[in-house]
């Protein structure tokens, strides 16, 4: 073999290297971001719907090396649903290597305040493969929360709230476990079994009065002694009437206002109309909240009620004399801010009326 022959030989095979280099290797995302998600549905893993999602998502520019890689290693026979965190630049041997792994990136399902199963649903319909009413429909039945040891009554109540690290495509039995795990975790741990045994109250019982409290005040000195007030209550036989049970049977929580005809609103949550507790949580309560419950302080207090100042405190009382005196306190407050405000508001309503000087 001549030395030209031996060059034609070398080049070509040079060229067929940077060929293929080129092909396989160089990037095939058209994306600007950093990276971006691709999720495959278990419903949606056939090849036509892979590679038409990928040019979709600006994953692939063209799909041809991909396909012809993917098709070599039977990728498409074994296709593992679920949530895949793509690079920028990402080349055809790496995407597929990555799609194949099965190794998903995880999401982040982060639970603060929730009021209603819907909302909690609609929490997690957002970070997993199932709809909202799919989710819902788990939780809403006694049958799937049986082997939680939980009813639909007490689903908040096994929430902490935090964030918990799931998969796009995790069940919702897995989900709950998480979630129940948790909550397990948390009552069993700072001597909190005790505590709950010390005030003769399950941990569905203190987690309501705390997601009442939560809904009562922001204000963390406030919380134990308000828990002190609903304890002394449940203690006496008294009703709560704890306002924001009535703003969750009427389901208003765009303002806090609770007038007379409110009260009334025919609920097992109303506590103005029902002793005792309500039948579960009016929300998922701050773990900090529930720690106030059990660490309550010993009062005499029965009542309490807005501080005159507008600060956002209450003040606690132990009679109804005294109490009483505070809520017109409290009350001739509001009527004077109310009267300011409305004539400010007459004033600005002139100001408007009135033709401009020549």
């Amino acid at each position: 073999m001549n030395k030209r022959i031996v060059g034609l030989v070398i080049v070509l095979l040079a060229g067929i290297a940077i060929l293929a280099w080129y092909t396989f290797f160089s990037s095939v995302t058209t994306f600007t971001s950093d990276h971006r998600y691709f999720y495959i549905h278990p419903d949606s893993t056939s090849r036509e719907h892979i590679l038409q999602q990928l040019q979709h998502d600006s994953i692939l520019k063209t799909k041809g090396s991909f396909d012809w890689l993917a098709r070599q290693q039977e990728y498409y026979q074994h296709v593992k649903p679920g949530r895949y965190k793509v690079e920028k630049g990402s080349n055809p041997v790496s995407l597929l290597k990555l799609l194949a792994s099965g190794i998903q990136a995880e999401e982040k399902l982060v639970i603060n305040k929730v009021r209603l199963p819907e909302d909690l649903a609609s929490l997690i319909a957002r970070r997993t493969m199932h709809s909202k009413d799919q989710v819902l429909q788990f939780i809403s039945s006694n049958d799937s929360l049986k082997s939680f040891d939980l009813d639909t009554l007490h689903v908040l109540s096994n929430i902490i709230p935090n964030t918990y690290n799931i998969y796009w495509t995790s069940s919702m039995a897995t989900v709950l476990k998480k979630l129940k795990d948790e909550s397990d975790s948390w009552w069993q741990s700072n001597n909190r079994q005790a505590l709950l045994d010390s005030l003769g109250l399950n941990a569905h019982a203190v987690y309501t009065v705390a997601s009442i409290v939560d809904e009562e005040t922001n204000k963390a000195a406030d919380k134990p002694l308000i828990a002190s007030v609903y304890l002394n209550r449940l203690r006496k036989g008294m009703p709560l009437q704890a306002d924001p049970t009535v703003r969750y049977a009427r389901r208003d929580f765009t303002s806090n206002r609770v007038v007379y005809s409110h009260l009334k609103t025919p609920s097992p949550y109303n506590t103005y109309i029902n002793r005792g507790l309500p039948p579960g949580p009016i929300c998922t309560a701050q773990p900090a909240t529930i720690d106030s419950v059990l660490h309550a302080p010993a009062t005499d207090y029965l009542y309490f009620v807005a501080k005159a100042d507008f600060s956002g405190y209450s003040v606690f009382s132990s009679n109804l004399r005294d109490h009483s005196r505070a809520a017109r306190e409290y009350q001739d407050s509001l009527n004077a801010w109310l009267l300011r405000k409305a004539a400010k508001e007459k004033l600005k309503e002139d100001s408007l009326k009135r033709p401009n000087n020549p």
